[in-house]
């Protein structure tokens, strides 16, 4: 289930649930683009904690009332002592955050984002330790990304060009060869693929089919 970790701004680490975008019309409703998959954070009163920038301590606030808008990931909600679309606006861009320890019970087998990020990723069968879970996409299936340790041979390189036979910055800048990304592969967040995950030794095992683990 997905909901960001964000770094601690206080003594307690945070998870962001959405970004205010929009005011919504004259009475202070903002419109909040979630990235929860959790519909309670923006429908059931109670506190929650405006963060105006990264570095900045976030700050509570009441949820008073929201509701959806259908079809759309986008939720709009009347926070306390914001009666005006002045104000409203004013609030474009704040992060809506909620303590991490507010996390909703998930069923078995359904995991928290924050927690799959960083673990190990181990062949099953050979006990290899074939890299790094660094994100989950959702896009019809769950697809785990991970980093890989064992990162390709690097093509040869061409010869490099004589950059002070270049008068221009730009042209320079543009001559200069891009350092590669790590290499990464996706592994479908399926039980016949990914049998376990242990979140105690912060390791999955996988099963992978012939050429999912092969790096174009």
């Amino acid at each position: 289930m997905n909901e960001a970790l964000i770094p601690p701004s206080t003594s307690d680490p945070w998870l962001e649930i959405g970004t205010i975008v929009a005011a919504q019309g004259l009475k202070g409703e903002v419109r909040v683009y979630s990235t929860s998959d959790f519909p309670e954070r923006f429908e059931r009163p109670g506190t929650r904690w405006l963060q105006a920038f990264e570095a900045s301590t976030p700050q509570p606030i009441e949820l008073l009332q929201g509701r959806a808008i259908p079809g759309k990931k986008l939720y709009v909600l009347q926070l306390a002592g914001i009666e005006d679309r002045d104000r409203a606006e004013a609030l474009r861009g704040y992060k809506l955050l909620v303590p991490q320890s507010d996390r909703p019970q998930l069923p078995e087998d359904e995991y928290h984002v924050a927690d799959l990020l960083g673990l190990e990723a181990i062949h099953q069968l050979t006990g290899e330790t074939l890299g790094v879970v660094t994100n989950l996409f959702c896009a019809g299936q769950d697809l785990l990304e991970v980093r890989l340790h064992q990162q390709p041979q690097a093509p040869q390189s061409s010869p490099q060009p004589d950059l002070s036979t270049i008068s221009r910055k730009s042209k320079r800048r543009k001559a200069k060869p891009k350092k590669p990304k790590p290499a990464t592969v996706l592994i479908p967040f399926v039980k016949e693929i990914v049998p376990l995950v242990d979140l105690e030794t912060k390791h999955i095992e996988i099963l992978p089919p012939p050429g999912l683990l092969d790096v174009n």
